[in-house]
């Protein structure tokens, strides 16, 4: 596996995550990211697609900041507007990531992350690598 596709595989893993996830939080069949950053998920206060736009004027660190310092790990849709911020970032390229200060790897890091925080570390050890 080459450097592009290993970028590629991070993208798809997180891409799955997100659905798995999805359904895990509301117990329904998740059918697209589009539908639903439609619903307008907020954290604290702050529309999703805040943090989205944040992101791709590249404040990708700034946003993350905001989002991990207001979540509220025990309310759903908290947890699901930070894996669609996670799953945004996660199809962005490497050198628009790199060129903001970010990478592929810290997407899947900061990803892991709110699945331990929010309780589903379930998730987490099936996205385990070889570290």
């Amino acid at each position: 596996m080459d450097f592009t596709d290993e970028k590629d595989y991070i993208m798809r893993i997180i891409k799955e995550m997100v659905r798995v996830l999805f359904s895990l939080v509301f117990g329904k069949k998740y059918v697209s990211v589009e539908i639903e950053k439609e619903n307008k998920y907020e954290v604290s206060g702050k529309k999703l697609q805040s943090f989205l736009d944040m992101i791709d004027s590249g404040q990708i660190n700034e946003a993350e900041n905001i989002l991990l310092n207001n979540i509220d790990y025990t309310n759903k849709d908290e947890v699901m507007a930070a894996a669609l911020f996670y799953q945004h970032l996660s199809e962005k390229d490497s050198e628009f990531l790199e060129n903001n200060n970010y990478t592929k790897e810290e997407v899947l890091s900061g990803f892991k992350q709110l699945l331990v925080q929010s309780g589903y570390q379930d998730l987490f050890y099936m996205l385990k690598d070889d570290e």
